[in-house]
């Protein structure tokens, strides 16, 4: 039984082999209709998400299967003290797989160690999110047609990101990456992350302060929000907000097949006016989430092979 805690867990092969699915379930939808007939999905979410839970239950629904929901912590025995470890073990009484979020970090670990059935992390904390790891990667090959040999700049919150540090340690296994941190010193990239990927893997890095300095060199960028709650004071966050604005004036000089990915929510940190820019890939992102967790559900339930041609 595999689990997907960390994208890490999965190898290079692995990775490919689960986008080559998604890039076949897109383009042959009708194949996959039924491959999870009689298969349930329990999503246990203990905070907010729209994106990511709704992918979850919509892939599941579109292969075929059905879905148990706890939509909030609120809404589950957790409100009552019932510890994350007998929580998926009632859930994995009633479901064949697990999607969970949780704000404390590890808790998805926790939760596959006690499990009956594979758990995928739906992000925990500030640590990991490999879900939408996977759709960063499979929306970057499918716009840039490769996953070697791209300047990726990441802008905005760096150090508290989940989005952010799990793409980069996924990215740091393909050749020729080079990387651009665009963000002010409150919230740069931790340290922990650029010793764990840069330095011990002796990857070159950029560390700027904006946007305008690095965009005409990008050929993916990938935006974050900045958050007011993040700083220590009112005058900083606003000095510093503006800058990390992406609007049609700073892709002045950027590349005409720049790539522009944000994990979304997105608050005010991308102009409405790029929406419609052919550079804006955040809608195809967030469609390209669904196929890759239909691809992993099938994968993790030993159905990957079952579609016949």
């Amino acid at each position: 039984m595999r689990h997907l805690i960390d994208p890490m867990d999965l190898s290079v092969e692995e990775i490919d082999k689960l986008l080559n699915l998604a890039d076949d379930i897109i383009a042959h939808k009708e194949k996959y209709q039924d491959v999870c007939k009689r298969k349930k999905l329990a999503t246990l979410f203990f905070e907010p998400s729209t994106r990511t839970r709704l992918s979850f239950e919509a892939a599941m629904l579109e292969l075929g299967g059905n879905v148990l929901s706890v939509s909030s912590a609120a809404s589950s025995s957790a409100s009552k003290g019932e510890s994350v470890a007998d929580t998926v073990r009632v859930a994995s009484c009633y479901a064949d797989i697990i999607a969970m979020r949780h704000p404390k970090e590890g808790a998805p670990y926790l939760a596959a160690m006690k499990s009956g059935v594979p758990i995928i992390n739906a992000g925990d904390g500030g640590h990991n999110h490999p879900t939408q790891t996977l759709t960063d990667l499979l929306t970057i090959r499918r716009e840039k047609g490769r996953l070697n040999d791209i300047t990726i700049g990441f802008c905005g919150d760096l150090k508290f990101g989940r989005t952010v540090h799990s793409l980069i340690k996924a990215l740091s296994r393909y050749a020729n990456i080079h990387y651009i941190m665009i963000s002010p010193e409150e919230l740069e990239l931790p340290e922990y992350i650029k010793e764990e990927v840069f330095e011990q893997k002796n990857i070159p890095y950029e560390q700027v302060r904006t946007i305008d300095e690095v965009i005409d060199r990008l050929d993916v960028l990938y935006m974050t929000r900045v958050q007011q709650e993040r700083f220590f004071n009112e005058a900083d966050y606003i000095r510093l907000k503006d800058t990390y604005i992406l609007d049609m004036p700073k892709l002045k000089n950027a590349k005409e097949d720049l790539s522009i990915l944000h994990p979304l929510p997105r608050v005010n940190e991308i102009a409405v006016e790029i929406d419609d820019d052919p550079r804006a890939c955040y809608f195809k992102q967030v469609l390209n989430g669904k196929y890759v967790r239909m691809a992993l559900i099938m994968t993790l339930l030993g159905l990957a092979d079952s579609v016949k041609e």
